[in-house]
């Protein structure tokens, strides 16, 4: 709508401000839909790893984050149904049949594929829980400090994955296909040590 002289009245801009905060809520539905069914998968695919693993403080550390999952799947629910919103049945069966195909690679795949697919997996999470929590932001909704926490506990997770794989010989060759590469270390942190030979897999003589 133009106001006299070929701007844009005031009533045009809020119609306008209406739409595009509708539209961001759509967006961030659809976002948080996606997480849910997405923590699905990583907790089942977690919960296999850490099976696989023989080194007792890999064991534990992967089985917190499987945890954490779980936690952050629960609190994504709480949102969606705070905005009156319901996970997609479809998607939540296809993830989690996905997370339980790609956990149970893990026994056979090898030390270095899981821990560099969750590290990666884990920074395309950091990613989405920002975007949630700018949308959520915008749009004046009181969820922002929730997934402010889920982002940096998954980036935490990044953090502790890419530590795993950082100086593996085959790093090189996985950032030019898959394209991650592990964060820097955190310098507020001492970095744990560099792991170059993967150990071997659970059930397996040494």
């Amino acid at each position: 709508m133009l106001a006299d002289g070929g701007g844009v009245s005031e009533d045009g801009a809020a119609e306008d401000g209406a739409a595009g905060d509708a539209a961001a809520r759509v967006a961030l539905v659809r976002m948080l839909q996606d997480a849910h069914a997405g923590e699905l998968a990583a907790a089942y695919a977690y919960r296999a790893h850490w099976r696989s693993l023989r080194r007792p403080a890999e064991r534990e550390e992967v089985r917190r984050i499987e945890a954490s999952e779980w936690h952050h799947r629960a609190e994504v629910r709480s949102i969606l149904d705070g905005l009156g919103a319901r996970p997609r049945l479809r998607h939540e069966l296809v993830m989690g049949v996905t997370g339980r195909v790609l956990g149970s690679l893990c026994f056979v795949t090898g030390w270095f594929g899981p821990m560099y697919a969750a590290g990666r997996l884990e920074g395309m999470n950091v990613s989405q829980y920002l975007t949630a929590r700018e949308a959520a932001v915008r749009l004046g909704l009181p969820y922002v400090d929730r997934l402010d926490a889920m982002r940096v506990e998954e980036d935490r997770h990044e953090r502790w994955f890419g530590d795993r794989v950082r100086g593996h010989p085959l790093l090189p060759l996985a950032r030019r296909v898959l394209g991650w590469s592990p964060p820097e270390p955190d310098a507020a942190t001492e970095p744990p040590p560099v792991v170059v030979t993967p150990p071997p897999r659970a059930g397996v003589g040494a």
